[in-house]
């Protein structure tokens, strides 16, 4: 029982020291960024209709548990970060219609990034997701080594994709336009 202690013990030790490292590569000590995109069979309009309708992420965002929209710019997340229940709020900074959607947290988990929908062909999109967060405890450091944020983020987008493939069309679009301040 005791080695599984110092085991485990050592293996998270290795996994912050790591991350540490890796963080000092990228020159930041406290933020992480992730990038990923997917190919999703759909107009470019279908995909960006749907990312725009936010309180519908939790059918498709593993551990997103519910989003209120407050406003055209203003969210209130609540999801399961590393098994622990967090909420935080999010500003829609910028957002133009088939083409963008930018945000950064205002409260709670610090986070912020953009999705960017790029036409391929009449029925094909892109979508890039970028985004830059801070692990708040070890235990978020060490699955940030690890790429935990970067598989949950691939996973996102492929269930993204295969909902909005199956169904064929958006379940609604909001077309208005947020602006930089």
């Amino acid at each position: 029982m005791l080695t599984r202690i110092v085991t485990v013990a050592a293996l998270a030790m290795g996994g912050v020291l790591l991350s540490k490292q890796m963080k000092k590569n990228r020159g930041s000590d406290t933020s992480s960024s992730v990038e990923e995109s997917i190919e999703v069979n759909v107009p470019v309009s279908t995909a960006y209709n749907q990312w725009t309708q936010f309180e519908e992420y939790p059918r498709f965002m593993d551990s997103v548990k519910e989003i209120k929209q407050i406003d055209d710019r203003h969210l209130h997340w609540r999801a399961d970060v590393a098994g622990k229940e967090k909420e935080w709020d999010v500003e829609i900074t910028e957002q133009i219609p088939d083409k963008r959607i930018a945000w950064r947290s205002t409260s709670g988990v610090a986070n912020g990034g953009v999705v960017t929908f790029h036409k391929i062909s009449d029925s094909t999109t892109r979508v890039m997701l970028q985004m830059d967060y801070e692990p708040e405890n070890m235990l978020e450091q060490v699955g940030d080594a690890f790429g935990a944020v970067r598989m949950e983020a691939r996973g996102n987008l492929q269930r993204f994709k295969e909902m909005l493939e199956s169904r064929g069309r958006e379940t609604g679009a909001w077309r208005g336009e947020v602006t930089q301040h």
